[in-house]
């Protein structure tokens, strides 16, 4: 069994321990979670409703299709959880590796480098699969069931939150990366992924406080 497979308790106590993983990265990916499990409920709680049956086929399509993508996120996010966690496990064994001869050395630094690729890939695809359930979310805003709307507005705050955290642990990995030209395009895609982040998530707030 995964370590959070069934306990959230469990993730909480040891994420409030002194060990450094499970970390930022891992809740960047539970925040991403939520986002979808939080969209997932309010579309379960339209479908069902009289006014759902008013909407064209197109919409109606459009929820079925929204419902099951919830799902595979879910379990997406749950896995970057973990992949989190093995990540910085793999950057910390490097560090530990032997330097006391110079091949030695150069064996660790390709090490280190190859831990921290992998380190900074988990939150990286984090902050790309959080920022593709926008369209969703804006989606759920504007048809879903009106009662739940301050829901949809916690899952565009949810997405964001997992960006700006995801991008942050993608910021210090980087840090340490020798490949110039990678960490400008990764950092330049951060970036924009803050930018427009923010801007989808006021979107979508707007439309939330419009129908409360």
């Amino acid at each position: 069994m995964k370590i959070y497979e069934n306990s959230i308790e469990k993730f909480l106590e040891d994420l409030s321990s002194s060990s450094p993983a499970p970390g930022g990265g891992a809740v960047a990916a539970l925040s991403g979670a939520l986002a979808a499990s939080l969209s997932s409920m309010v579309m379960n709680l339209t479908v069902n409703k009289k006014k759902f049956m008013e909407y064209s086929d197109d919409v109606k399509n459009k929820f079925n299709e929204y419902l099951i993508k919830c799902e595979e996120l879910r379990k997406e996010f749950k896995e970057y959880i973990e992949k989190d966690v093995e990540a910085f496990n793999l950057v910390m064994q490097a560090y530990k590796m032997p330097k006391e001869t110079e091949e030695e050395i150069k064996e660790r630094n390709r090490a280190i480098q190859r831990a921290l690729i992998e380190a900074y890939g988990v939150p990286y695809s984090v902050a790309e699969t959080a920022f593709s359930m926008f369209d969703m979310v804006d989606f759920i805003a504007e048809y879903g069931n009106k009662n739940a709307i301050t829901d949809v507005g916690v899952a565009a705050i949810q997405i964001f939150a997992a960006i700006e955290a995801a991008v942050l642990n993608v910021r210090i990995n980087l840090a340490s990366i020798d490949d110039i030209d990678l960490v400008s395009d990764v950092d330049m895609n951060c970036k924009r992924f803050l930018i427009e982040a923010a801007q989808r998530k006021e979107e979508i707030l707007k439309k939330v406080y419009q129908k409360i």
